[in-house]
């Protein structure tokens, strides 16, 4: 059998995922016959049933359950090799993966002291982001799961606030339980993906009230008020990067610069040398 094409793989994961040909095809940008055709060739090229077919519905076979999930690995992989390899230049920005409301006060030193490119993503999910590609560091806790293969450094501590609108009751108090601020209605224990700034609107309007880390304290808008959660523990910050040679010159210079903002920090813990020296 002829080697697959990318397309194929994206046609058949674009039927997979919405299991109606036509609505596929409008997400592919071209018409059903052809998609219609693409599949059932690709079918008897790999000699096996993808889809079961009827008037009222599609279906994945076994067969194409299998196949959906090794193309989609297939397609992630495509995908970070095309991240990493534009990002290994000289003139291509550091993307750093950061959890929203986590870290914004060193990410705003490292910001600052840091005068080349540089982007930001906010997600739940840094360590995915970083071995997906789509990042090149990413702050995180030092006890997220799963952290082999990638360098450690350690840049601070952080203890748990509750981000409230500065009328709130809890506003001036010394600190709050969890649990108190879990029942509020306006509570969320996952912050929304977006910019710092854009999340102490939200909160100063009273529409949202969160946990974050302490360092954000330093960047509080006027009406928002930082309330200690006393029943919960602090974390210790890290900047991680994926082990190896393929290093881009942005990170490089980014790692680099963090670690003047922790000459007086606990120190470093990493698994190899910096990148880039």
């Amino acid at each position: 059998m002829d080697h697959l094409e990318t397309r194929e793989l994206v046609y058949f994961t674009a039927v997979a995922e919405e299991l109606h040909f036509s609505r596929a095809a409008e997400r592919l940008g071209i018409a059903p016959p052809p998609l219609s055709r693409a599949i059932a060739r690709l079918e008897r090229r790999l000699g096996a049933k993808l889809f079961d077919r009827s008037t009222r519905q599609v279906s994945l076979t076994a067969a194409g359950r299998i196949f959906w999930e090794d193309s989609r690995r297939a397609l992630q992989a495509l995908e970070s090799a095309v991240h990493r390899t534009r990002r290994f230049t000289t003139t291509a920005p550091a993307v750093v993966a950061v959890r929203p409301g986590m870290g914004a006060g060193v990410l705003a030193d490292l910001l600052r002291i840091h005068d080349a490119p540089t982007e930001v993503v906010f997600t739940h999910d840094q360590v995915s982001a970083l071995r997906n590609g789509i990042a090149d560091l990413a702050l995180l806790c030092s006890d997220t799961d799963d952290l082999r293969g990638l360098r450690l450094l350690d840049l601070t501590e952080e203890a748990p606030v509750a981000l409230v609108t500065a009328a709130h009751r809890f506003a001036g108090r010394e600190g709050v339980t969890l649990s108190e601020v879990a029942a509020e209605d306006a509570f969320t224990s996952r912050c929304p993906e977006m910019p710092f700034d854009e999340l102490l609107d939200r909160v100063a309007l009273g529409r949202l009230i969160t946990v974050v880390g302490s360092g954000a304290v330093g960047r509080l808008a006027r009406g928002v008020a930082a309330v200690p959660v006393k029943d919960q523990p602090s974390a210790r910050i890290v900047l991680a990067w994926p082990d190896g040679p393929a290093t881009g010159a942005a990170t490089a210079a980014l790692v680099r610069r963090a670690r003047t903002l922790i000459t007086s920090a606990p120190g470093e813990v990493l698994s190899g040398p910096l990148p880039g020296g």
